[in-house]
């Protein structure tokens, strides 16, 4: 039923006026646009409203001077001619507003839902809408790379990617932190908070402007130098898309933009999400359908992202939006009248032109429920997306580091938790999410080290249990993740290094401090640090990807997980893994299964000294196999492991 209400869409697409494309090309007409004249041509919708009228520095904030004129379907069309000198009415940087007057007698000031840009002057609370109409435009100098095989994504906020204690800028991540990511190994960029919003502290994630790019961290070119560098890297970038919900924001928000609940929403109680106090989409409405497929295209044209990371996915399938409701894999769960079949047209739409028109774009879902089909193709009725999120695997990871000695590490109940996954649909895997590094949390390096992070990570002291014992499991986390996990793997920024320090915004509770806001970068740096031993163990690891891809590779063949010894193998890409985390044992001439027959050599191993290790094995070692059977594979061999280590072959 869903594909046939989808396959009605796109009919009708075809038929409406400029068709398909242009109908998701509505950026180019709506909001603000500059005639080939150097006239000005401003269009809205507002079809709860009575009259509009155009405000700004243009006409001295005349409030009536400038009205539009009222079309069809709810939409008003303004022209204002260029000045005497031939030059457009409302000049570059200045401000504008949109007055409404509505049909209950109100008077209210808005910003255009379609702004390209909007700032907020220091020391206030509400954004205003500048107009953005720079010379000469930015020109993207490099191509898109191409769609990675094997999807390596370093998630960053632009905001806190510096040591100093402020906002960092497009142009600080563009000089200082592109360089890095590309070192460390990652082929592709997840940006967060780049969608303007009002609120600092959420992420990123209560939207006010759709189509503006966040003017805390730059200008536009700003943004689209950072990823036009990028590109020249060879690395892909992806933006956090949220269309799943909206502030509430009234004055510089889209929720009452025409003095109605029901603009771009559905009425209360159903546009409104509880837990989030946000806005929800009517995804049946043919003009919200309109901005928020131009939104997509806005951002892969003018910015040249390469694709998209959808955030809340669970909230938009279904009317309950996940609140209080948990998914054991039963069917009953995902197919009924409980499913928001709106919502869920709509991303299959999203998907089936972002696919259609760049065949290279990039789609991950966010979502808790296991949805079957997501990532299947909208031809054989599924989602469309690339990828989902395995986001049990974080939760499982801090689960056994708050609850259970490392004796009790079940070795089963972990490689349960990294395979469980749909076959065919691709998987992101991650070790922790962005939620975890927040201040209330505790990342897997603090989870690991807590206190000890600030005394004894130096390089000039014996290390202590508890460091020796957080640094092994940091990487032997990370890499097991990395390796069984999914046909992805993802990092929030700084924690490829076990960033010491919880994230935390500037708030009233905190005085407003940036302190906590920031990654410190600085760390690195310090030789006789030992964050720089597992920043080069990332590094390595992503290298080792990439030699044999075993993320493009089917998934693993998991030939041990013995309870007692407390090891995993598996091989996935003719590589061997071998995990032992038994907290005191190692163990000589283990036998491991093997499919392929041969020589085998140690490729990486965490207890190298190089990455805070012990270097207790002899790389110049030759493994053969032997055509004995064991554990479900074809050939085994005797292999030397110590304690808390792990070797690919």
């Amino acid at each position: 039923r869903q594909h046939e209400h989808l396959q009605k869409l796109l009919l009708q697409l075809e038929e409406t006026e400029g068709g398909f494309d242009q109908f998701t090309r509505s950026y180019r007409s709506f909001g603000v646009q500059r005639q080939p004249d150097n006239s000005l041509f401003f269009k809205e919708w507002a079809p709860g409203a009575e009259a509009l009228f155009l405000t700004g520095d243009f006409n001295d904030w005349n409030k009536f001077s400038n009205p539009y004129a009222k079309k069809e379907f709810g939409k008003w069309e303004l022209i204002l001619p260029p000045k005497h000198d031939g030059s457009p009415a409302v000049d570059h940087n200045s401000k504008l507003k949109v007055v409404v007057h509505t049909n209950d007698g109100q008077r209210i000031y808005r910003i255009s839902p379609w702004a390209k840009y909007v700032a907020r002057e220091e020391k206030t609370v509400i954004y205003d809408w500048v107009h953005w109409d720079p010379p000469p435009p930015y020109i993207h100098i490099h191509p898109r790379p191409k769609k990675p095989t094997s999807l390596r994504i370093y998630e960053a906020h632009v905001g806190i990617a510096s040591p100093e204690p402020k906002v960092a800028s497009y142009s600080n991540f563009t000089t200082n932190v592109l360089p890095r990511i590309k070192d460390l190994g990652y082929n592709c960029i997840q940006l967060m908070a780049i969608m303007e919003h009002v609120y600092y502290a959420c992420f990123g994630y209560q939207i006010t402007s759709y189509f503006a790019a966040s003017s805390r961290y730059g200008t536009p070119d700003e943004l689209k130098q950072l990823i036009d560098v990028a590109h020249s890297m060879g690395i892909v970038v992806l933006l956090d898309v949220v269309h799943s919900h909206a502030s509430k924001n009234t004055e510089d928000g889209l929720n009452r933009f025409d003095g109605t609940d029901s603009c771009f929403f559905h009425s209360p109680p159903r546009g409104e999400h509880s837990l989030w106090d946000s806005r929800l989409f009517n995804y049946s409405s043919w003009e919200v359908l309109r901005f928020l497929l131009s939104n997509l295209r806005w951002w892969m044209e003018e910015y040249r992202f390469d694709g998209f990371r959808f955030d809340g996915v669970t909230s938009m399938l279904y009317h309950h939006h996940g609140i209080g409701t948990g998914f054991s894999g039963d069917y009953n769960e995902y197919f009924g009248l409980h499913v928001d079949e709106d919502s869920l047209v709509y991303l299959m739409l999203a998907n089936h032109i972002l696919h259609t028109l760049y065949p290279d774009c990039i789609t991950i879902a966010e979502d808790v429920s296991g949805m079957p089909a997501l990532c299947r193709g909208v031809q054989e009725g599924g989602l469309g997306f690339d990828y989902r999120l395995a986001m049990a695997i974080p939760d499982k990871w801090i689960q056994i580091l708050k609850e259970l000695k490392d004796e009790d590490w079940n070795m089963g109940d972990i490689a349960f938790t990294l395979t469980n996954r749909r076959y065919g649909e691709k998987c992101i895997a991650y070790a922790e999410s962005h939620d975890q590094a927040l201040v209330g949390d505790k990342t897997l390096a603090f989870w690991l080290m807590d206190k000890e992070m600030y005394t004894n990570m130096s390089t000039l002291i014996p290390m202590s249990p508890i460091i020796d014992r957080g640094i092994q499991l940091h990487k032997m986390i990370r890499l097991l993740t990395h390796g069984l996990g999914g046909e992805g793997y993802l990092n929030f920024i700084g924690n490829e290094f076990g960033h010491p320090e919880w994230l935390d915004f500037p708030r009233e509770g905190n005085n407003q401090s940036y302190h906590y806001a920031r990654r410190q970068f600085n760390l690195l740096d310090t030789d006789h640090l030992r964050y720089c031993q597992l920043y080069a163990f990332d590094r390595d690891m992503n290298r080792a990807e990439d030699e044999y891809g075993w993320l493009a590779a089917p998934p693993a063949f998991v030939s041990a997980k013995h309870e007692g010894d407390k090891v995993i193998v598996f091989d996935r890409a003719n590589v061997l893994f071998i995990f032992n985390f038994h907290p005191n044992r190692s163990f000589q001439d283990y036998r491991v299964g093997v499919e392929a027959a041969g020589k085998y050599k140690i490729k990486l191993d965490s207890d190298e000294v190089q990455y805070g290790g012990h270097g207790r094995l002899d790389h110049n070692t030759d493994f053969f196999t032997e055509p004995h059977p064991f554990n479900g594979r074809s050939n085994s061999m005797l292999v030397n492991i110590s304690n808390m280590t792990f070797l690919t072959h």
